[in-house]
């Protein structure tokens, strides 16, 4: 047992020793947001999800909406570096920023239950409020997000 406790503790702190090496050669460059990140594939993923769930809805087709609201719920995470290049860019927004993501979870899975049970005025309530969440996310950060990740390269 004290075995696997020294493993964890060794492996905690190489990865702690990359991750710092990582960025302090990254800052050492002169080149703190060398590359796009992930997040910008996971946005993208989850406007292709968004447009099928609205296509789905048009058509009444709730088995299909409810297969794809927890790719919207349950979306990819950045990489750990890149999660931490957002929180400090983000800085004392953060728990604002996660709350988005908290909001987005739970409207998502509001929408699947509601389309597994074939409650059409119920997914499109759902949908609405998923919206809602994506909307005030992006007003908030899209601009600032675009600015210093990808136009001050």
């Amino acid at each position: 047992m004290r075995h696997k406790r020294a493993i964890k503790i060794f492996a905690a702190g190489v990865i702690g020793a990359l991750l710092l090496s990582t960025g302090a050669m990254t800052w050492a460059n002169g080149n703190t947001e060398a590359e796009p990140l992930a997040l910008q594939k996971i946005m993208q993923d989850q406007g292709i999800h968004m447009q099928q769930i609205t296509d789905n809805i048009s058509r009444e087709n709730w088995q299909l909406v409810a297969k794809i609201a927890p790719l919207i719920a349950d979306h990819s995470q950045p990489p750990l570096v890149e999660k931490m290049r957002i929180l400090r860019f983000v800085g004392g927004d953060a728990g604002k920023y996660k709350n988005y993501d908290n909001k987005t979870y739970q409207a998502g899975q509001e929408l699947r239950q509601a389309a597994e049970r074939q409650d059409g005025p119920l997914v499109v309530s759902a949908f609405a409020t998923l919206q809602q969440s994506c909307l005030a996310c992006h007003q908030d950060f899209r601009k600032p997000f675009q600015e210093h990740f990808y136009e001050n390269r």
